[in-house]
C-alpha cells in the first residue's frame, strides 16, 4: 500500500481550521493557540521550489525553536540531493529531535505491505524510533507522551489517492496529537499527480477503514498539508495547534517530475511517478479476483489472472479512453495474487498524462474485464466497496451500467466535495 495495512485490514474487515503562519515557536500554550489561527504564510510568486523541509531549514527551524520535536516520516522524508531529513536534522544543533516515529513499511522502509518495523534505535542517530502503524488515538497519544516531544512533525510523500493509507496517518496522528496536548507541524510536498482537481466517488462515512476514514474523494488533489487543514477544520472534533510549512514555487498543475526532487519509493508497490499517475484507479483491481500487478515490475500498471486473453484489451482500447492505450500482455507474479503462475491481462500505457483520469480508467478496466471474462469476481469481503467508499460501483457495474452511468453516479458527491476543498487550498 500506502498502502495501508491492506493485507492486514483485507481480512478483518470535525472544526475551525488550525493553519497558521512560519513564525516563531513560544513556549506558553496561549502563544501556541494564538499562533494555530493565524493566517498562513503563503509561498512565494515566482521563486525557486523548494519543498516544505527546505524552508524550515532556510528559516534556521523557528517554527520548532526551544521544542522538543518528534517526527513522523520514512525513506521518503528525503532532500534534494537524497539525505533523510532525519540525519540533516539530527546533525543541526539548531533543532532538538528527539524521536522518530515509523508508519506502515517502517521508518527506513524495510517492511512490505501490511507490515512495519517495531521499536529500535536507529543506527545512524541513536534515536528511539516508535512504531506508529495501525495504532491510532489514545494509544498513538501515549506513544507521543512517552516520547518526551513538545511537537510532532510530519514529513511523508503522499500518492495522491484516498486509499493510501499515510494520508490516514497524518489524520491520525492529528487525533492522537490533540489528545495527548502536542503541537502539529506538517512538512508539505508536491501531490505527485497534480493537484488540479479532485475526482472519483467520495467516501460514505459508514465504509470509513485505514483506506479511508473520512469522506474525501479517491483522487483529492490535494497535498498533504492541505490535508492536515482539511481534516483539522471539518473532521476533527476538536482541533490540533496545527502549523503548515508550505512549498514555494509549486503550481498545482505540475507534475513530480517537474518538481526536481530525487522519487524514493514510499512503498514497495509505488515504485515510480507513472505507479502514482494510474494508481487512483487501477487499485481497485484490489477489490477483485484479478492480479493488480503485485509481483511485478509494474504494479498497477500490469492487471490480469489465468484465462484471459487479448479481448479485454480489445474491449478496453474501444472506449477511447483519453491519453491511454492497452496493451494485450502475460506475466508471472513473484508474489501476492497468482504467484508463480502466467496470467494474461493488460498493460497501461499511458501517452498523454494531461488528458488521462485514472479513476475513469480504471471503472472501464473494470466493466471490460467483466464483460470479456467469465471468471471476473469481487472479493467475497467486498472490498471493492472500502476502495471506492460504497457499494455504488460494484452494484452498478454488476447491474451492467455503462462506463458514463456508472461515473456520473458521484457527480453530486464530489461536487460537494470540492466546494469544502476549495477552502483549503493553498497553492494556485
Amino acid at each position: 500500500m500506502p498502502h495501508p495495512s491492506r493485507r492486514t485490514l483485507l481480512t478483518a474487515a470535525t472544526t475551525a481550521t488550525a493553519a497558521t503562519a512560519l513564525t516563531a515557536t513560544a513556549a506558553s500554550a496561549a502563544t501556541t493557540a494564538a499562533r494555530a489561527t493565524a493566517a498562513p504564510h503563503p509561498p512565494r510568486p515566482g521563486g525557486p521550489f523548494r519543498t516544505g523541509f527546505e524552508r524550515l531549514q532556510a528559516d534556521g527551524y523557528a517554527v520548532l525553536d526551544g521544542e522538543r520535536a518528534g517526527i513522523v516520516t520514512n525513506p521518503t522524508g528525503i532532500t534534494r540531493t537524497a539525505t533523510h531529513i532525519v540525519d540533516v536534522m539530527h546533525a543541526d544543533e539548531r533543532v532538538d529531535l528527539v524521536a522518530v516515529f515509523g508508519p506502515e513499511h517502517g521508518f527506513r522502509g524495510t517492511a512490505q505491505a501490511g507490515g512495519s518495523e517495531g521499536f529500535y534505535q536507529d543506527p545512524a542517530t541513536g534515536l528511539p524510533v516508535y512504531d506508529t502503524y495501525l495504532k491510532s488515538g489514545q494509544e498513538l497519544a501515549d506513544i507521543f507522551t512517552a516520547a518526551a516531544v513538545d511537537t510532532v512533525v510530519f514529513d511523508i510523500q503522499d500518492a495522491g489517492a484516498r486509499f493510501y493509507t499515510y494520508i490516514w496517518t497524518l489524520y491520525d496522528c492529528m487525533v492522537a496529537a490533540r489528545l495527548a496536548g502536542k503541537r502539529f507541524v506538517v512538512l508539505d510536498r508536491p501531490n505527485p499527480v497534480t493537484g488540479r482537481s479532485a475526482e472519483g466517488p467520495v467516501l460514505h462515512k459508514e465504509f470509513a477503514t485505514f483506506v479511508g476514514r473520512e469522506p474525501i474523494a479517491q483522487a483529492h488533489g490535494m497535498t498533504v498539508a492541505e490535508l492536515a487543514r482539511l481534516y483539522n477544520g471539518e473532521f476533527l472534533s476538536s482541533p490540533v495547534p496545527l502549523e503548515t510549512v508550505l512549498m514555494s514555487g509549486w503550481r498545482r498543475d505540475e507534475f513530480y517530475d517537474q518538481s526536481g526532487l530525487p522519487w524514493v519509493p514510499p512503498s514497495p508497490n509505488m515504485p515510480t511517478p507513472e505507479t502514482a499517475l494510474v494508481y487512483p484507479g487501477t487499485c481497485m483491481f484490489e477489490g477483485t479476483n484479478l492480479s493488480e500487478g503485485r509481483g511485478t515490475t509494474r504494479p498497477f500498471e500490469l492487471l490480469g489472472a489465468e484465462g484471459i486473453d487479448r479481448r479485454w484489451a480489445e474491449a478496453a482500447n474501444e472506449l477511447g479512453l483519453d491519453g491511454v492505450h492497452f496493451r494485450e500482455a502475460y506475466y508471472k507474479p513473484t508474489f501476492s495474487k497468482f504467484q508463480g503462475r502466467t496470467v494474461g491481462g493488460v498493460q497501461l500505457h499511458v501517452h498523454d498524462r494531461a488528458a488521462f483520469d485514472a479513476i475513469r480508467t480504471g471503472i472501464g478496466l473494470l466493466i471490460t474485464a467483466k464483460q470479456t471474462w467469465s471468471g471476473f469476481a469481487w472479493r467475497p469481503d467486498h472490498w471493492i466497496d472500502k476502495l471506492t467508499g460504497s457499494t455504488r460501483v460494484r452494484t452498478m457495474i454488476d447491474a451492467g451500467a455503462g462506463l458514463d452511468e456508472v461515473v456520473g453516479g458521484w457527480r453530486s458527491d464530489l461536487s460537494e466535495f470540492r466546494d469544502v476543498r476549495r477552502k483549503y487550498l493553498a497553492y494556485r
